[in-house]
């Protein structure tokens, strides 16, 4: 169970909460919601207790029991050596309990003393209780449910890709038995069929759960109660994610409305006191009174809720490559013994907009890493055409630099002048303040923003995709939609997200792992989110 008490959140002189108390008890299924950069993220890792020192806060925030919290972020430091199985099978700490297990029964059985006996019985009843024996079969089964190979279990984590990751990371939350999940964006990367075994398995899950997730199925099918997060304040609804709809939807005219009253009483009153302050003695003392009832109800007045505006952004025009831009010849990838893709050959040329597809693991990501020469192929050549600027958006945002704010990310470049990158800040919603936070307390939506705020600013003419859309709030990646659907330039894009791919309307499609490259047809749509 979750307890939260009084909290209050600050990052800088921007207050993200204030004053918010609530509670995650056993067979609560929460979802946090809201708009990009409200605070949903940081919320999630001070409950977690991962921002300890890093932003401001004050409250209670109490567990009982333990629990598991999914973040959003890369490969944290010491899980390079794991492999995947072994890294899920952590998640209930029986990774090490079998090694002491392992470890006992060698020395039982080189000295069989009733104390080494003694000591190995009790460590194997514990083991045994812990589900020990069972837990092999466990993981494996969850694993399978989110899309992991057989393979991929078998691979260290550091040669997984983010996507890869990412679902291992869930697969080590989703077995640790926790009493309570905290679970940000857990559909990312997620094919449709994992997505559906992820639903059940929460519908199904007995404990409390606290989720962050724009995965508007996943909402209303997990969640039975919403806490909505906007502007400092958090409001409780009952209910699922369409049912909170309707009832924020109701809220926000009575709030209007009674915004509107409110500002007729202060604007009448504030008249009287006007006409009233000049006459006699008597009169004025009471204008004077008049003032303070004025102030009173302007310091409690409701604040109107303004309507969700959509966001314009534009990435500028490039200049123009040549025709060919790039040329990708019998590339060959392995990670261990692992034959990821084998005499990859294609060419994409000025203008395309081509989609990568493929399941989960088939290569896609490590593909992009080749091209923008993040990491190198074990053999096969990549050349770019004449002219060609190219940039690459990572999916787990490893550009960004956490530790610097986020101005100093367009300043790096020497492109832009600080009026120039200023507007294109503002056009990407994190002027203000936002602009000399630091990157790493970002939301991951507003990550992503800065990631093609960057792109943007510096005039490439080839973009490297990686997920796009991920954690953007609807609006949002509408915008990020439309600015990609008009630009200019040439487009190489991984994406699972259906909507975005229908919007974008790709040229062609390159199929992975085998390397299939053809013209694109909406009859390929139904596949986008299978791949």
């Amino acid at each position: 169970m979750l307890q939260v008490k009084n909290l209050q959140i600050a990052i800088g002189t921007r207050l993200l909460l204030d004053d918010a108390s609530f509670m995650v008890a056993p067979g609560d299924k929460v979802g946090l919601v809201g708009r990009n950069g409200m605070g949903k993220s940081t919320l999630m890792s001070i409950l977690s207790q991962e921002a300890a020192g890093a932003v401001e806060y004050e409250g209670t925030v109490k567990f009982q029991g333990n629990y598991s919290y999914l973040r959003q972020a890369k490969l944290n430091a010491g899980q390079e050596d794991f492999t995947a199985l072994s890294y899920v099978l952590a998640g209930r700490n029986l990774t090490e309990a079998q090694d002491r297990l392992t470890k006992l029964q060698i020395a039982m059985e080189n000295d069989p003393s009733d104390r080494n006996i003694a000591r190995f019985a009790r460590s194997e009843e514990n083991f045994r209780l812990a589900g020990g024996y069972q837990a092999e079969s466990e993981a494996r089964r969850i694993c399978a449910g989110l899309g992991i190979s057989g393979d991929e279990m078998t691979r260290r984590m550091e040669t997984l890709s983010g996507g890869e990751r990412r679902r291992v990371e869930l697969a080590h939350s989703l077995f640790s038995n926790a009493e309570t999940l905290l679970l940000d964006e857990p559909s990312n990367h997620l094919d449709v069929d994992a997505k559906q075994w992820l639903m059940a398995f929460l519908r199904n899950f007995s404990g409390g759960l606290l989720i962050v997730s724009h995965d508007l199925e996943l909402l209303d099918s997990a969640i039975t109660r919403v806490l909505h997060l906007d502007q400092g304040s958090m409001r409780t609804y009952k209910g699922t994610y369409t049912q909170y709809k309707v009832a924020r939807a109701a809220d926000v005219i009575r709030q209007n409305k009674m915004a509107t009253i409110q500002e007729a009483d202060i604007d009448r009153l504030k008249t009287l006191a006007d006409r009233m302050r000049h006459q006699t003695a008597s009169r004025a003392r009471v204008a004077k009174n008049l003032d303070k009832r004025v102030e009173l109800m302007k310091a409690t007045k409701v604040s109107r809720v303004g309507k969700e505006s959509s966001v314009r952004f534009k990435i500028p025009t490039p200049p123009q490559p040549g025709r060919l831009v790039m040329r990708a010849n019998k590339l060959e990838m392995r990670y261990d013994d692992q034959l990821i893709f084998d005499k990859l050959s294609f060419e994409v040329t000025r203008g395309d907009r081509l989609l990568v597809m493929g399941l989960n693991g088939a290569g896609k990501s490590t593909l992009l890493k080749i091209l923008s020469e993040t990491i190198a192929p074990v053999s096969g050549t990549v050349a770019p055409g004449m002219n060609v600027s190219l940039g690459y958006y990572a999916q787990e945002h490893e550009g960004l630099r956490s530790d610097e704010p986020v101005i100093d990310h367009l300043r790096a470049d020497g492109v832009l002048t600080d009026q120039q990158i200023r507007a294109l800040l503002g056009m990407f919603t994190l002027s203000g303040d936002k602009a000399f936070q630091l990157a790493g307390t970002l939301s991951g939506g507003e990550k992503t923003k800065l990631a093609l705020a960057q792109l943007a600013a510096q005039r490439h003419n080839l973009l490297l995709l990686d997920e796009p859309t991920n954690n953007l709030d609807p609006i949002s990646r509408e915008g990020i939609t439309a600015a990609l659907q008009s630009w200019e330039g040439t487009l190489m894009i991984v994406s699972h997200d259906e909507a975005f791919v229908q919007q974008l309307q790709p040229t062609h499609v390159l199929s992975m792992p085998d390397g299939a490259y053809t013209h694109w047809s909406d009859d390929l749509l139904e596949l986008v989110a299978l791949a």
